[in-house]
Parts: structure tokens; C-alpha cells; sequence
């Protein structure tokens, strides 16, 4: 299994915009050979910012790169330009693969 995750700093006052931005985004992920789950994650809030993750579950490394390379992933990502004033910066990628699974 391959974990990939993208963490978001979304501006204070922005989060119900950031969530419905994701709740309602044809992401394409249903379609994808060896996608396996979809979490939106929110996390611990600070003064300016509420911390959120993407966390995407993929059967294994390749089936994640195979996707970032379709015609869905850029179908997926037209419009994420458009959502960059509601959190801060850009977003932190971080990969994992499964080392132990219980």
C-alpha cells in the first residue's frame, strides 16, 4: 500500500468554504486503477490557520504515479488554482509506503 497525503494550512474563517471546495470536486478517483480510499482530514487549529490533510490510499506506489500521470489527475486538478486564498502557501506532499499493517 502507498499513502499519499497533501496537508493544507487553511486561512482561519475559510474552513467551511475549503470543505465544500472538496466535498463537492469530481476528483476522478473512482476511476483510477489501484485507488483504494479517499480521507479529507482536519486537524489541530493554531491562531491563523486550521491544519488539513488529503490522504489518498493507493494499492501500491505505481498505481499513485500512474494516476498523477492520466488524463483524471488533470481533470481532477483544472480548477485548484482558483482555491489557493483559502489556505496559506502551498501544499505539503508527503509519501508513504506500508512497511507494517496490522
Amino acid at each position: 500500500m502507498y499513502i499519499a497525503m497533501n496537508r493544507f494550512k487553511v486561512t482561519k474563517g475559510s474552513e467551511a468554504d475549503f470543505e465544500t471546495v472538496w466535498k463537492t470536486r469530481d476528483s476522478q478517483l473512482d476511476q483510477v486503477p489501484g485507488f483504494v480510499e479517499f480521507r479529507l482530514l482536519k486537524g489541530p487549529e493554531a491562531e491563523d490557520h486550521t491544519l488539513y490533510a488529503s490522504h489518498t490510499l493507493w494499492k501500491d506506489y505505481d498505481a499513485f504515479v500512474a494516476w498523477t500521470k492520466s488524463e483524471h489527475f488533470r481533470k481532477a486538478h483544472a480548477n485548484a488554482g482558483n482555491n489557493k486564498p483559502l489556505y496559506q502557501g502551498h501544499p505539503q506532499f508527503e509519501g508513504f509506503e506500508t512497511v507494517q499493517k496490522l
